[in-house]
């Protein structure tokens, strides 16, 4: 808005203070109007809320309808998997176990789409027959179901629910039956693995919709498979954000989207549990489709809503304006009166009174000065009497006279002007800034003037100061805050780019910390200076704080210009810095946003440049990359896996497993390895593998390792006290953990407070934890050692540790990595080295374990290496603890005997 135009807003907000007595009969217009409106308004929203209250009771009796008649559907078809595995059991149990199913599929049965896999196991696990190659399905997906029927007589079918997914990568549901012999002993099950998508074949468009959703849930409420619309997903995650909350065996509820349903679609579910099966049928309904039906109705209603108000807005302003009008008249009789005593109130203002002078035709061609104050005059250089009775034009020249009449004027036609503006040379006012008030008067003008340079001048200076470093002299982030959504919008009105070079020092930490900060001051001026030295004058740079600088390009018409600067930078920061004659090598990580590919606002440019530097950080320092979203999903993903992991540690989300290590010859039980399991709350499982490697870069390794000893220690204590026979338990300790120092302490303490001797406890240490001052490792593993606990080298072979270190360590025992152990069936090559370490260990006198262990081949070659101990798949997986009492009482764990 030009200064004319804001005048007659900022005279009628003024004015409005006088008009008091007019206060309640201009008011009164717009109050009525705005109940009438919100009348109106909340008439239809009430309309819409009844609609929509009936929409949903229908909707939850349609989903009780469809989920009733989906349980009858699974009922038919888990009643249909039921037979035919009662059928195959029948068959094999009197067939004398010369049943062939991959021949019965030969002659036409099991050949229905839904079935993946028809098998029988015997009692070990081992598959006998199936309808598929038996390499081809064997996995660990059916080990629960396994064991169930293995300790547990009933003959009912159990159904595996969640959905797995098979050695061979397609999701299954297994259905399993228990097979017995001839003395009712368990002999093995009955293996039926069907595709997810044969239990959700009862979707149909016309009465579920397009984005209908069903879903089956096991006994234990978790979800299995499911379906919304055509898509059918074996995952839950997939469709769920988490799991159902269904508590009663049959009922409906409404679901909102935005934290049950991963498309955010809020839903009405009806389910309904089987009464033969332990399964929950569950159907719903998309409250969006549901809605979508009404909205031409609403959409009437609405317009029609809309209509009446700009009625009535209308009736409003009219009114109202008709109101002011009046209120108006009366304030400008009263405002000739007050003109003169409120322009002569102010002091250190200079006061005109002046005359407009008409040409023939009526028209304002000059003012005349008829009174004044004597800093009036002074601004103009004279006395009072010598100012009073010129006309202004003698006192301007001539250009500048031509903008004052024309301002003027405009006074005199709307009745008040006030603006500040900043005097031209040509003007013969003494003064730089002024703030003028213009009042009508009759057919007079009153000007008052005040000199306002000083505030400008400070107003400028702050505006310098608030968006400049103070040590650099370069733009700062309040700056950048300001300039961006501006150049946002040259670029979005010129279809051109924006490029923004987020800068990080590296080494800047190093200089700060050793010499101070006056030389990283002085540091930080000069690279403020190279920085500008490789740039245009046009181009923008802004110190953010610290050692992070950013250079804005605009406009930017190809990527390769800013990659082309963020070259030029990087060669400017290979030359070293020099600070009271030591040189500094100092480098730039530079990461780049584009607009409007990276983002069309401030903020996600920001945020986007800041990630590609991050990423530059992580890959080596020193050179400049692009954003690319994949390095954002990476680094949200971890963050969020840092997260939960700080918060499992804090709730104690997490169990020990045990594996068995055996004698090679013998098979008896000689120690188990303790094995910390994630078990998150909603995701189940979490291998360590995804958060091990967290927590050794965070450190949150040193409070997980203190939590195994601790649960180790206390399940040693709790097997002691049931009098079960024991053996030690060897825990790992990782690097950070071993290097701080305190881990003799820890485990003394440890072995005190749950009263247990110290050759129940092992300690295995990995080779790189050995790595260092060998006189502190030495005198660290002296002290554990002098405690009576044993000592192992874990994962021999993938580390650097050498033949002398070993011998200087004095280990107890070492565990030879299951690379190795993997190579002794496949080459020659592989045996020879394996029967090296062995020999190096015996003459060390350690005891050598081979990890990894899975096929009877590999222990007869272990044997023949004379490999002392044995560990892996092929004597156990690693068990939660409630399953290692039936191991220590069996003693000997050899498959079969020897």
């Amino acid at each position: 808005m030009t200064p004319t135009m804001i005048a007659p807003i900022s005279k009628w907000v003024k004015e409005l203070a006088f008009l008091r007595n007019s206060y309640a009969f201009i008011v009164a217009w717009p109050l009525i109007c705005v109940a009438l409106i919100s009348a109106v308004w909340w008439s239809y929203g009430a309309s819409i809320e009844q609609d929509k209250k009936l929409l949903h009771a229908n909707a939850l009796k349609d989903a009780a309808s469809l989920s009733r008649a989906y349980a009858q559907y699974l009922n038919r078809t888990i009643e249909q998997l039921d037979q035919i595995s009662m059928h195959v059991k029948y068959d094999w149990e009197h067939s004398s176990r010369s049943l062939r199913l991959g021949e019965l599929r030969s002659q036409g049965l099991f050949t229905a789409s839904q079935f993946a896999l028809v098998a029988i196991l015997d009692k070990r696990a081992n598959p006998v027959t199936s309808t598929a190659p038996m390499e081809a399905w064997q996995d660990s997906t059916l080990k629960g179901l396994f064991f169930y029927h293995q300790f547990n007589n009933s003959s009912a079918m159990q159904i595996g629910l969640p959905v797995v997914v098979n050695s061979s990568g397609k999701p299954v549901v297994q259905f399993t039956r228990r097979l017995e012999n001839a003395d009712e002993e368990f002999d093995g099950i009955v293996v039926i693995s069907v595709d997810p998508s044969y239990f959700s074949s009862f979707y149909d468009e016309q009465s579920i919709g397009k984005n209908g959703l069903l879903a089956v849930l096991s006994n234990e409420g978790v979800i299995g498979t499911s379906r919304v619309g055509n898509t059918v997903s074996h995952i839950s995650t997939d469709v769920f954000a988490k799991e159902l909350s269904i508590k009663t065996p049959l009922g409906t509820d409404y679901f909102p989207g935005q934290s049950i349903f991963v498309d955010q679609k809020s839903r009405f579910l009806g389910w309904q549990s089987l009464a033969a099966y332990k399964v929950t049928a569950v159907v719903g309904l998309s409250e969006q489709e549901l809605l979508s039906t009404r909205e031409d109705s609403w959409k009437h209603t609405k317009n029609s809503t809309i209509i009446a108000t700009i009625f009535l807005i209308l009736f409003g302003v009219i009114a109202t304006w008709m109101s002011t009008r009046l209120a108006w008249r009366k304030y400008q009789a009263k405002e000739v009166r007050d003109t003169y005593r409120l322009a002569t109130e102010g002091t250190n203002e200079g006061f005109y009174m002046m005359n407009a002078l008409h040409d023939i035709h009526g028209n304002i061609i000059d003012f005349q000065v008829i009174d004044c104050n004597a800093q009036g005059a002074l601004f103009f250089g004279l006395n009072r009497e010598e100012l009073v009775g010129m006309n202004m034009s003698s006192l301007q020249e001539d250009r500048y006279f031509k903008t004052m009449i024309v301002t003027y004027s405009k006074a005199m036609e709307i009745g008040f002007y006030e603006d500040e503006y900043e005097m031209s040379d040509a003007s013969p006012m003494n003064i730089v800034w002024a703030k003028r008030r213009l009042v009508r008067s009759g057919s007079s003008l009153a000007v008052t003037i005040q000199d306002i340079s000083a505030k400008k001048n400070a107003e400028k200076e702050l505006h310098r100061l608030a968006n400049r470093d103070g040590l650099t002299g370069l733009y700062n982030r309040h700056w950048l805050i300001s300039y961006l959504p501006k150049a946002i919008s040259r670029a979005k009105a010129s279809d051109q780019m924006i490029a923004l070079l987020f800068i990080d020092l590296d080494g800047f930490k190093n200089v700060n910390d050793t010499q101070g900060h006056v030389a990283g001051d002085h540091l930080l001026k000069s690279v403020a200076s190279r920085l500008q030295s490789v740039l245009r004058p046009s181009d923008n740079v802004v110190r953010l704080g610290g050692d992070e600088f950013l250079v804005a390009l605009e406009p930017v018409e190809r990527e390769t210009k800013p990659a082309r600067v963020a070259e030029r930078i990087a060669e400017a920061f290979k030359q070293p810095f020099w600070w009271e004659g030591l040189k500094h090598e100092i480098g730039a990580s530079i990461g780049i946003s584009l607009y409007p590919r990276d983002g069309e606002d401030t903020e996600t440019l920001l945020k986007n440049a800041d990630i590609a530097m991050y990423s530059v950080k992580a890959a080596g320092k020193g050179h400049y990359d692009f954003f690319k979203p994949e390095i954002y999903t990476k680094l949200k993903t971890r963050f969020e896996m840092e997260q939960a992991l700080s918060h499992a540690i804090e709730t104690d989300q997490f169990v020990l497993h045990y594996q068995p290590r055996v004698n090679a010859t013998t098979g008896e039980m000689t120690s188990m390895e303790a094995l910390l399991r994630w078990i998150h709350p909603d995701k189940g499982m979490i291998p360590p593998v995804e958060f091990i490697p967290i927590a050794e870069s965070t450190g949150m390794i040193l409070r997980l390792g203190d939590m195994v000893i601790e649960k180790a220690c206390a399940q040693i204590a709790d097997w002691k006290e049931a009098k079960l026979p024991l053996v030690p338990v060897s825990i790992n300790v990782s690097a950070k953990q071993f290097n701080t120092g305190d881990l003799a302490q820890k485990l003394a303490a440890c072995l005190q407070k749950y009263d247990i001797a110290a050759d129940l406890l092992e300690v295995e240490i990995t080779e790189s934890a050995m790595m260092g001052e060998d006189n502190t490792i030495i005198a660290e593993l002296s002290t554990i050692r002098l405690i009576g606990i044993k000592l192992l080298v874990d994962d021999f072979g993938t580390g650097y540790s050498s033949l002398s270190q070993l011998q200087r360590l004095d280990m107890d025992i070492l565990k030879i990595d299951r690379v190795f152990t993997n190579e002794l069936t496949s080459s020659k090559e592989g045996e020879i080295f394996f029967k090296a370490i062995v020999s190096m260990a015996h003459a060390l006198n350690m005891t050598v374990v081979a990890e990894g262990v899975e096929t009877k081949e590999q222990l007869i070659v272990l044997r023949r290496l004379c490999c002392d101990e044995i560990q892996g798949y092929f004597i156990s997986r690693p068990l939660p603890a409630e399953q290692i009492p039936p191991l220590l009482n069996q003693s000997f764990l050899l498959p079969e005997p020897q």
